[in-house]
């Protein structure tokens, strides 16, 4: 599908050491506007000026339209690790309370209350940006659930 002009770019830094199979961003490869760099300690990245989720940002509006959107993919526990290799000034924002679909089971560590899979933080992102994108949610299992689940939050 092509994307239109004004579609904001999505960077994902993704940590390799999560699986292919199990990432529910894995469908989004090729997808146009949308592109994966895998982390590695000695690569850094430019996130100037991109909008960057993140707890402590500012909420995210439709006055962010327009800007590209920077998306670390890892677990919970990883992403301060992987934040150490961003550059510039990143735009923090931070989602509103939202419901996950994705059926979690970690046995190892506690997932915070309102976390997301990537796909539904993603999205959710560009949909409050005013950017709107069902196609990214085409290959996510748990994409009908999560948007009922958020029919009064998500445009």
């Amino acid at each position: 599908m092509p994307e239109s002009e004004d579609a904001p770019e999505v960077l994902i830094l993704r940590d390799p050491r999560e699986s292919t199979k199990k990432c529910s961003l894995t469908p989004l490869r090729g997808v146009a506007g949308v592109r994966f760099v895998d982390y590695h300690p000695e690569r850094r990245l430019d996130a100037a000026g991109r909008v960057l989720l993140h707890t402590d940002g500012e909420p995210i509006s439709p006055a962010d339209h327009g800007r590209p959107l920077f998306v670390i993919d890892c677990s919970w526990r990883r992403v301060a690790s992987l934040a150490r290799r961003i550059d510039g000034a990143p735009l923090l924002r931070r989602l509103p309370p939202l419901q996950t679909a994705y059926p979690r089971r970690s046995t190892t560590f506690e997932d915070p209350a309102e976390g997301l899979a990537s796909i539904e933080a993603l999205y959710a992102a560009l949909a409050l940006m005013g950017r709107t994108r069902p196609e990214l949610l085409a290959g996510y299992r748990w994409a009908p659930e999560f948007l009922r689940l958020n029919r009064d939050t998500l445009p």
